[in-house]
């Protein structure tokens, strides 16, 4: 009878466990893409801020870096977040 408490016990912190994974993995914060750049025209690696707008739908709220400008604030247009 013990065993089965101790089995019961650890299924559900096993599962509470893989749903904090997931949620850490792909939900909101900053997550890596790649995009084509609608301005130059090039694929460019991107970290775009992903926030919950409403309950279970992300959306890109914003680009913090891009490949094409290392290291720079950036100051186009970024048209690319619309096609994350």
């Amino acid at each position: 009878m013990t065993n089965i408490y101790v089995l019961e016990v650890s299924t559900v912190l096993l599962c509470w466990a893989v749903a904090g994974y997931a949620i850490w993995k792909w939900g909101p914060g900053s997550r890596g893409r790649a995009v084509a750049c609608p301005e130059r025209r090039l694929r460019a690696r991107v970290m775009a801020e992903q926030r919950e707008a409403e309950f279970g739908c992300l959306r890109v709220t914003g680009v913090e870096s891009c490949s094409l400008f290392p290291g720079e604030e950036l100051t186009c247009s970024k048209a690319c977040a619309l096609r994350l």
